[in-house]
């Protein structure tokens, strides 16, 4: 970076300068100034997709594997607005994105109006200050720089999407960069822990698991973002305590390691589970959320005087709140202090039936396929795993990882059309080969997509369930008719698309596909045919609670 310099040059140094090796969008007439410079470095690769949608959930992947910014570049007001539900999304579930929009110029903002605007010339920034940590239009070339940096500081620091909308007159405006950027080293400062408030939790904490019999450590997704994972191994192996993870933290605990007992998501969890977090005298939840599908839509089962609740800026300890405590900083010290071994025999806990291989024509059940996947991946290391919004995000809680694998899916928020191009971004992102469950609904949405993925060097693998519609509400609907979908022809169409294309009817075609998939150097997808009204367990376990919690309420 330079003292001086066109804003659209500055903006393509700086981003280098923060990390970022990709950019995902689209072109427009707007941002046609900006997408050229982006395009004109090398260094700074454009990923393109086919709808807005698409580069939303893509730049979301790379974020949430890589986690380095992840950035969106879209033209004014259709392209704006198309990307604003993935934003929505990774501002629900904290993932860092800035997205960057073109606009109007200051000669066409004085015509009665500019295309693609929709109330005024602010209204796609004010829609956005609704999905994003920070929005600003840059009119001042002065203060271009320092804004940016402030900008981008802010997401850093809340792991939450920020939008920045330059004019295409903007573009080559010369702008000044003060000596404090230009010598910037790339990263930011982190929020430090008041030193008295860490001094306390740790030595309540540390009090309270001297006194424990039966702890349990939960971990959440938190633990992933704050890049604490490796302390909260190093404390679970230090107590020798059970742990459980959250369903959007599946994989921050090795799902193989033998302290590992599974997936908490309270009711919905397996039974032996939900025992053992009730039976425990105190609970140690490390950057978990209180969100209603961690919680399995019903209240807490761990009782709050008996457990440590540590987020993200704040300590809970029974009844009393430790604030500006941050999260990585309590893990770390906490795993330091001398404690207690605890000796307990551990085992790991599904949902699923763990039936004796079936019969070569024995129809495919979900149930069976998420055994057969569990299967592949204990014997096929180096997957990360994503799960679609709908019956596969409940399926994708019983998959099982193995050295290091990490499982994706929109946990919180649950918007359908996530999986596939999250999936791409990350492969771009991190060059390791994921694996998609994906059901035909949601693959209808944004799974054409893969189309991208021979030209992109992309591979992944897609469990495509086909149950001919939106099988997830088919119990609770009263119209079933509402709820079918066009039948495609999806092995077909992926050999249309340049990929491997196979249809698996039984279990034991689902075994081969899964390894002639694995062989093959592009992308496949395994279109899996199961029984119109079959569901994951978890699945039907979720919407007949929910049913009842519905009925109750009316």
């Amino acid at each position: 970076m330079r003292s001086r310099m066109r804003l659209g040059d500055f903006l393509v140094a700086y981003l280098r300068r923060a990390g970022v090796t990709h950019i995902f969008g689209l072109p427009g007439d707007l941002v046609l100034g900006l997408f050229h410079r982006f395009g004109a470095d090398r260094d700074l690769e454009i990923v393109t997709f086919s709808h807005e949608p698409a580069v939303g959930f893509a730049a979301d992947g790379y974020a949430r594997s890589t986690r380095r910014l992840g950035v969106i570049c879209v033209t004014y007001g259709a392209g704006g607005h198309n990307v604003i539900n993935p934003v929505a999304a990774a501002y629900a579930e904290q993932v860092p994105l800035l997205v960057v929009s073109g606009g109007p110029g200051e000669a066409e903002q004085k015509l009665g109006g500019v295309h693609h605007q929709v109330k005024d010339v602010e209204s796609q920034s004010r829609i956005f200050a609704e999905v994003t940590c920070v929005a600003r239009i840059l009119r001042h070339p002065e203060l271009v720089a320092q804004e940016l940096h402030e900008i981008v500081g802010t997401i850093a620091a809340e792991h939450r999407p920020g939008y920045i909308e330059i004019h295409r007159d903007m573009v080559d405006a010369s702008i000044p960069v003060p000596k404090s950027i230009t010598e910037w080293d790339g990263s930011f400062p982190k929020l430090t822990s008041d030193p008295r408030k860490l001094a306390e939790a740790v030595a309540d904490s540390t009090a309270r698991l001297r006194n424990a019999k039966r702890p349990i450590l939960i971990g959440g997704v938190e633990i992933y973002r704050e890049r604490a994972e490796r302390d909260f191994l190093r404390l679970a192996e230090k107590l020798h305590a059970p742990v459980v993870t959250t369903p959007l933290a599946k994989g921050v605990f090795p799902m193989d390691h033998p302290l590992h007992m599974g997936v908490h998501i309270g009711p919905f969890s397996a039974p032996e589970i939900q025992a053992r977090v009730r039976d425990a005298d105190l609970v140690l939840s490390m950057g978990s959320q209180l969100t209603d599908i961690n919680l399995g839509a019903a209240k807490s089962q761990v009782k709050r005087e008996r457990s440590v609740w540590a987020v993200s800026r704040r300590v809970d300890i029974s009844f009393h709140t430790y604030t500006d405590v941050m999260l990585k900083d309590f893990v770390t010290h906490l795993a330091k202090q001398p404690l207690p071994r605890f000796r307990e025999k551990i085992e790991y806990w599904d949902n699923l039936k763990q039936e004796r291989r079936s019969r070569a024509s024995s129809k495919l059940t979900v149930n069976d396929l998420l055994v057969e996947v569990n299967g592949f991946l204990a014997s096929h290391a180096g997957y990360d795993v994503f799960a679609e919004s709908g019956d596969m995000l409940f399926g994708g809680l019983e998959v099982r990882q193995r050295e290091g694998g990490l499982y994706y899916a929109q946990g919180y928020y649950a918007s359908m059309g996530f999986a596939v191009p999250a999936a791409m971004g990350a492969e771009i992102g991190t060059s390791r080969r994921p694996l998609v469950l994906c059901g035909d609904g949601g693959f209808q949405m944004t799974g054409p997509e893969i189309a991208h993925a021979p030209a992109l060097g992309l591979s992944p693998i897609i469990v495509l369930v086909n149950n001919s519609g939106w099988g997830i509400f088919r119990p609770v609907s009263p119209r079933p008719e509402l709820l079918d979908i066009p039948p495609w022809p999806y092995a077909e169409l992926a050999k249309a698309w340049g990929g491997l294309g196979i249809r698996a009817d039984t279990r034991v075609e689902l075994r081969e596909a899964l390894c002639s998939a694995h062989e093959v150097r592009g992308f496949a997808i395994i279109e899996c045919i199961v029984p119109i009204d079959d569901l994951s367990p978890v699945s039907r376990r979720y919407i007949r609670a929910s049913a009842r919690k519905g009925h109750a309420e009316t």
